[in-house]
């Protein structure tokens, strides 16, 4: 529901510009990613990952009420800055949790089911805005306060339900953060880390799909659409390609979703009715249900068991400063010349990273 009304509240209701709004986007994201390095390294120092999952799920809850309280750009900032580094400190200790506990089999699979479950609340959050906007005529700050419910209930139930397996304290690993140190997670890891990166650059934020419908005129009230139909999207295919990677090769799959981006992209770009704007929008998702999860299972394949943890921060730490990047130079050419140009930019840079996908088939997953 925050997701869906953020850059809205920025930029009609307390006037920020593309470029600013870019620049938190940008900024709130990184910053998730980055943490995640030290969240990670931590959880396999201790040899334990559900502390700091529930520190940062509950940080996240905390901060909800800000978003309706805010009235400057500053605390909307702080707000959204705050929530994404619980973001971070919960994110890569859940997913080297996911890769410790996955069979390699269908390792795949259990990320995509992990990336599936997770945007179920993509979708209904932002429905639920739109139904809410329409209850409450148009008023955004209620909205966001019914936003904090989802948050505390999360905390709840990682607290009463979810254990941490007894496994995970017997092998803690300290990685040396130094050249040798992570040489140790190898060259094959290394070149996933590399292809993630560029594929982080192709793909700025999805605020930017929320501005294009704006400026294309959508109805504040079916603006939350526009994430419903990404991630419905989304959520709909990680889980089958996730599948369908444990049966084939992964890089083939990679390359398919940054296509999807390609076109995804041009359409968006081209895009003068609302045919075309939910086209590349539903593409979009597409391409991150056939890009998120197998990255993650490429990171859990080709890096060792006892720094999974770490290895899975430091992917995400070189992402996070390509997304922000991407961001931050998506809303300059938005501000500086036009939003086509922000998708071109950002289609040229997919259509690199689908021929690095394609180049980096020789991999295979264990």
């Amino acid at each position: 529901m925050v997701h869906s009304l953020l850059p809205v509240l920025l930029a009609s209701g307390l006037g920020a510009s593309a470029m600013v709004i870019g620049l938190i986007e940008g900024a709130a994201e990184a910053l998730a990613l980055i943490v995640k390095v030290f969240s990670g390294y931590v959880s396999d120092a201790i040899g334990r990952r559900k502390p700091l999952v529930l520190f940062g799920y509950g940080l996240a809850a905390v901060v909800k009420p800000l978003f309706p309280l805010a009235d400057s750009i500053t605390l909307v900032t702080t707000a959204r800055l705050l929530d994404r580094f619980g973001k971070g400190l919960r994110g890569a200790p859940r997913d080297a949790l996911v890769g410790d506990l996955a069979p390699s089999t269908i390792r795949g699979a259990c990320f995509g089911l992990r990336q599936s479950l997770d945007t179920i609340g993509a979708v209904l959050g932002p429905l639920l805005a739109v139904g809410l906007l329409s209850l409450f005529t148009d008023d955004m700050q209620k909205v966001l306060w019914v936003a904090v419910i989802p948050g505390v209930v999360a905390v709840v139930l990682l607290v009463t339900v979810v254990p941490e397996p007894e496994h995970q304290g017997q092998r803690p690993a300290r990685l040396p953060i130094t050249r040798g140190g992570l040489a140790k997670l190898g060259k094959r890891y290394w070149q996933v880390v590399g292809l993630g990166a560029l594929i982080a650059l192709a793909r700025f934020s999805e605020a930017f799909l929320v501005l294009r419908a704006t400026d294309l005129a959508v109805p504040l009230t079916f603006v939350p659409l526009v994430l419903v139909v990404m991630s419905g999207v989304y959520m709909l295919t990680a889980y089958p390609a996730g599948h369908f990677s444990d049966r084939l090769p992964r890089h083939p799959l990679l390359a398919a979703g940054m296509l999807a981006l390609v076109v995804a992209d041009v359409l968006l770009a081209m895009a003068g009715d609302y045919g075309l704007l939910f086209a590349g929008i539903a593409l979009w998702g597409l391409h991150m249900g056939l890009t998120q999860g197998i990255l993650a299972s490429l990171i859990t394949d080709t890096a060792p068991a006892a720094y999974r943890g770490t290895a899975f921060g430091v992917f995400n730490l070189i992402c996070g400063l390509s997304l922000l990047i991407a961001s931050v130079g998506a809303g300059a050419l938005w501000q500086m010349i036009n939003p086509a140009a922000t998708f071109t930019a950002g289609a040229i840079v997919a259509l690199l990273a689908t021929v690095l996908a394609i180049r980096f088939g020789s991999m295979r997953h264990q």
